[in-house]
C-alpha cells in the first residue's frame, strides 16, 4: 500500500481526500502547514507528497525548494485553479505533476497512480542488454537506482524527468511526438494547454547542458514534440 503525505491546511478538505483516497487503497497522512509537512517528508518513508501552495508557516514552494535538496521524493502540487504562474514555479522548483484546486478526486487519484507507476517501472525497466542502464555518449541512467550521470558526474532528478529523460535516450535520434512522451513519461493523454511537458524538458535541458561537441541535447521539432542527439 503505497503511502501518500498531504499537506494542505484546508482541514475539511484533507480529511475529505484522504479518506477517499483511503478507499482507493492509498495510506494517507495529514500535515496541516509547511514546516510540518516538511519536517514529515524528510524524516519518514512516503512514496509521495500532496503539497498545497498556500500554507502558514512555510508556504508550498519553500517547502519543495527545501525538500529538493535533500530529496527527490515525488511531489504533486495543488494550484489555485487557473493560476498557471504557481504551476510554472512549482515545476521549475522540481514537482513532479500538479493539479488546480478544487480538484475532482478521481482525477488525483489518476495523477497519484500515474506517478507511482512511472517509479515503478523505472525500477524495472532495462536499456542496453545490461539490465536497468542505458548509456548514450556521456549518459548513463540506472533505472534500479533511478540514478543519472553525466560526464561521470551524478545528477539529481525528479521522477519525471527521469522518466522523460529514459524515454528519449530510448528513442535516441528518432522524433517523439509529444501527445507520445506524456503518455509513455506522464502517463497521461496530452491536454490542449498543459504546458508541464515543456517545462519538465525545459529542466532537464538545464540539467544536462550541451552535449560535449557543444551541440543541444534535446532538440525542438516545432509542431510536434522532441528528438535527444545521437552526435
Amino acid at each position: 500500500m503505497a503511502r501518500i503525505l498531504l499537506a494542505d491546511d484546508d482541514t475539511e478538505l484533507g480529511d475529505m481526500l484522504a479518506d477517499y483516497l483511503g478507499r482507493e487503497g492509498f495510506e494517507v497522512e495529514l500535515a496541516h502547514d509547511g514546516s510540518t509537512a516538511l519536517a514529515r517528508a524528510l524524516a519518514a518513508e512516503y512514496d509521495l507528497l500532496i503539497l498545497d501552495i498556500m500554507m502558514p508557516g512555510r508556504n508550498g514552494f519553500d517547502v519543495l525548494r527545501e525538500l529538493r535538496t535533500h530529496s527527490m521524493l515525488p511531489v504533486l502540487i495543488l494550484t489555485a485553479r487557473g493560476d498557471d504562474v504557481d504551476s510554472i514555479v512549482g515545476l521549475e522548483l522540481g514537482a513532479d505533476d500538479y493539479l488546480a484546486k478544487p480538484s475532482n478526486p478521481r482525477v488525483l487519484a489518476a495523477r497519484i497512480r500515474a506517478i507511482l507507476r512511472r517509479v515503478e517501472a523505472q525500477a524495472e525497466s532495462g536499456g542496453d542488454g545490461t539490465p536497468g542502464r542505458i548509456a548514450l555518449n556521456d549518459i548513463v541512467i540506472h533505472s534500479g537506482s533511478r540514478a543519472v550521470e553525466c560526464a561521470g558526474k551524478p545528477l539529481s532528478m525528479t521522477s519525471t524527468e527521469f522518466s522523460l529523460l529514459h524515454v528519449l535516450l530510448d528513442e535516441a535520434g528518432n522524433v517523439v511526438s509529444k501527445a507520445v512522451l506524456s503518455e509513455r513519461a506522464l502517463g497521461r493523454k496530452l491536454s490542449r494547454y498543459d504546458r508541464s511537458l515543456d517545462m519538465h524538458v525545459s529542466n532537464l535541458r538545464k540539467k544536462l547542458g550541451p552535449l560535449p561537441d557543444g551541440q543541444e541535447r534535446i532538440k525542438t521539432v516545432r509542431g510536434i514534440g522532441y528528438i535527444y542527439s545521437r552526435a
